[in-house]
């Protein structure tokens, strides 16, 4: 036996011994029909974006480490267990997959100099990724999207990315989210309610569990944030941090407040809600619901006007908010907003393979006028029967079969059969001249 039959017999023996690949626990494939509902609320946020002139911003998913470090904080959970960070193997640097992109948006800026003639309102689309245990709308990579105002400073800019994200809602008929807003302050008033917070922790230091006994001393104010049910009631009776707020963080605080009931957009101050990130300061929101157990925070944001200049570009305030798609898209399916994969418009009958040459070159003009159309899949030698294939079409759920018979082609033309009017009529039209009939196919869109 020849080299060359020995690898080919034992190829099959090769095969068989490959052990099954199956993809990351936690970072998920999506598959039509679901792709089509993230394609659809790309394209509302996409729209929407538009309309409030927001502009799109790419940046890479891998970024140098210290860039989070600094800018999300070192004693925060995304830091110290959530990132994935490894080295580069040509120069070893510390890299990590983004876990948020704020700070990569902002390092853009900055290396970029975007904020040279004035503010830049951006968004962004793209998946995220952090190590924690997989559960329902909580996945180790997934994708937000995400809406940064950068140097505009007013809470007439805080409150408009809250109108954005509400008018977003109305758009993809969202229900069931309600608003919660705070204000942090500024560092100096924040630093005079750590005093008072850490002196309320240390009296109740005996209840302090693992996690709130680590964060006393470096991040207190997480603290406030704790799921744990033991610490509600200390927590709650700690210092709010909106009793310190001097009068400029107020007048910025009151000043959102009355536009949002301008705008009749209903919301609640919750003053223990602080945020995961170390660089927000004045006003924080989120909009929660109670219908996804405990990843209950759909989108949330707040200002972070030290930000640019922790990173090493000039002082610029900045304002922000990021919502997670994979929960809104399941927080409209627990409400039965489902939206569907695109339909096709027609679905394509061809008898003879000898035709296909001229088929394909009437489909790409039909294509071209905006019908969506599929091929009926044969070989080149063997064609499926013209019942065969209308059913297949029937189950498509087209609109419209395209029919490309033996007649038709004989006398260039195509039989555009109705699939969905129940009476099955059919009308043939001229195959060199799809330009005229082809919008047609689009009546039901």
């Amino acid at each position: 036996m020849t080299e060359q039959q020995n690898e080919s017999a034992a190829t099959p023996a090769r095969i068989a011994k490959v052990q099954r690949l199956v993809g990351v626990k936690g970072m998920n494939d999506v598959l039509p029909p679901d792709s089509a509902r993230w394609e659809w609320l790309e394209d509302k946020v996409r729209n929407l974006m538009g309309r409030y002139a927001y502009r799109n911003i790419r940046t890479p998913i891998v970024e140098r480490t210290p860039l989070f470090v600094r800018g999300l904080g070192e004693v925060t959970d995304i830091v110290e267990k959530e990132m994935y960070t490894f080295d580069d193997r040509l120069n070893g640097d510390s890299l990590t997959l983004r876990p948020e992109n704020t700070a990569g948006v902002v390092r853009a800026a900055i290396e970029h100099s975007l904020l040279y003639d004035g503010g830049k309102r951006l968004y962004y689309i793209g998946p995220m990724f952090r190590h924690e245990r997989p559960q329902r709308g909580r996945y180790r990579q997934f994708d937000q999207v995400g809406a940064e105002a950068l140097g505009f400073g007013g809470p007439e800019v805080d409150a408009e990315l809250i109108l954005l994200a509400s008018a977003l809602w109305v758009d993809i008929g969202l229900q069931d989210v309600r608003l919660e807003i705070n204000s942090l302050g500024q560092p100096g008033e924040r630093l005079e309610h750590r005093k008072a917070l850490i002196a309320h922790l240390e009296r109740h230091s005996a209840q302090l569990d693992e996690d709130a006994r680590r964060r006393l001393y470096s991040n207190p104010l997480r603290i406030l944030d704790t799921k744990n049910p033991a610490l509600q009631e200390m927590v709650a009776a700690a210092p709010r941090l909106l009793d310190f707020l001097g009068p400029e963080s107020m007048r910025h605080f009151e000043s959102l407040r009355a536009i949002l009931e301008a705008n009749q957009v209903p919301y609640t101050v919750n003053p223990r809600l602080v945020r995961g990130m170390d660089y927000y300061n004045l006003t924080v929101f989120e909009f929660v619901t109670d219908r996804l157990g405990a990843q209950g925070t759909v989108c949330a944001g707040g200002r972070y006007d030290y930000l640019m200049e922790q990173l090493g570009g000039k002082p610029a305030p900045a304002v922000g908010w990021a919502l997670g798609v994979d929960r809104v898209l399941e927080l409209l399916s627990t409400q039965g907003h489902m939206s569907s994969e695109p339909q096709l418009d027609a679905y394509v009958v061809v008898t003879d393979a000898v035709f296909l040459p001229r088929v394909l070159h009437c489909l790409q003009r039909v294509r071209a006028s905006g019908a969506q159309v599929q091929m009926h899949s044969t070989t080149a030698s063997t064609m499926a029967s013209m019942k065969s294939q209308l059913k297949r079409a029937d189950s498509s759920g087209a609109a419209y079969a395209l029919i490309f018979g033996a007649e038709e082609m004989a006398n260039g033309e195509v039989t555009v059969k109705s699939l969905r009017d129940g009476a099955g009529s059919q009308v043939r039209h001229p195959i060199n001249e799809p330009e005229l009939w082809a919008p047609t196919l689009q009546s039901r869109r």
